[in-house]
């Protein structure tokens, strides 16, 4: 980002570096032992980054918020989590009798969990000093209780005017509190996370890669459904041709992961994420 900033040739050997730890973790592209198909018996969960169903870029690029319905719908999840939802599309799901929605508030940005499963308990982490937050929502599986949570942790809000627009030492200034707000919604996440003593996951917009601290921190000894499931780049965010995974999907090692699946869709500026489970006997 520095020598981006600046604007030096010493750029490339930056993106060479990065291209090669891409290309190298399995974090990132998986060929094995993929699956993008879950079976009758498994819990569907799907994660999604709506834009407020705006488009990939807002009135720049309109998108029908019915396309973004009927994906979804067509998609047949048991659990939904969504992030910057638009409140007035709760009337959409109606296959989805229980529900946990944080409304449009002027200092939060709306989140939702849908279950085709009963809903016993909710609640929210309420972010302090933040538009963002995450909320959970303990389903009722059979006679098993599962813990989900639909994170979404701080954004940089940059966009690549910003590098031509924003003063290097002040954009750098901005980035490093961003960087400091999401570790500490990671370790907020992770010690509320960890009082848990049921199964849990763990899904959202992250708005860090899988690299960061800030995904170390919450993931633990958690599983990541792309490292064990996916295939090919594990991309949910396109930056300036750049590709990005920053949604995740994380399990609980008493959840057997048995698939996993990037949506190539582009109905937002993030893509979806499912993946089905099946509990360990």
């Amino acid at each position: 980002m520095y020598w981006a900033l600046k604007g030096k040739k010493q750029i490339l050997l930056s993106i060479v570096i990065l291209l090669f730890g891409y290309l190298t973790q399995d974090s990132f592209l998986r060929i094995f032992d993929a699956n993008h198909v879950p079976g009758k018996e498994d819990i569907k969960v799907l994660t999604f980054n709506v834009h407020g169903f705006n488009g990939i870029e807002g009135m720049k690029n309109p998108i029908s918020k019915d396309k973004i319905i009927d994906f979804i719908s067509q998609q047949n999840a048991d659990i939904i989590c969504l992030q910057e939802f638009d409140s007035r599309m709760k009337g959409k799901f109606e296959n989805y009798p229980f529900r946990f929605i944080i409304l449009n508030q002027s200092d939060k940005s709306p989140q939702t969990i849908f279950s085709k499963f009963p809903i016993i308990d909710k609640g929210s982490l309420d972010f302090p000093d933040s538009a963002n937050d995450a909320i959970y929502a303990d389903v009722l599986v059979g006679q098993d209780t599962l813990r989900v949570y639909n994170v979404h942790l701080q954004s940089f809000q940059v966009r690549p005017r910003s590098f031509k627009r924003e003063a290097p030492d002040r954009l750098l200034n901005r980035l490093n509190k961003s960087f400091q707000k999401q570790q500490e919604q990671a370790n907020i996440v992770k010690a509320h996370a960890s009082r848990v003593s049921y199964g849990k996951i763990i899904c959202g917009d992250f708005n860090n890669t899988q690299f960061s601290s800030m995904y170390n921190t919450i993931k633990g000894e958690m599983n990541d459904s792309f490292e064990e499931k996916g295939y090919g780049f594990g991309n949910t965010y396109l930056f300036k041709f750049l590709p990005f995974r920053i949604d995740f999907i994380l399990a609980d090692p008493e959840l057997e992961i048995k698939s996993h699946q990037n949506f190539d869709v582009r109905l937002s500026d993030h893509t979806p994420v499912m993946a089905s489970f099946r509990l360990k006997e």
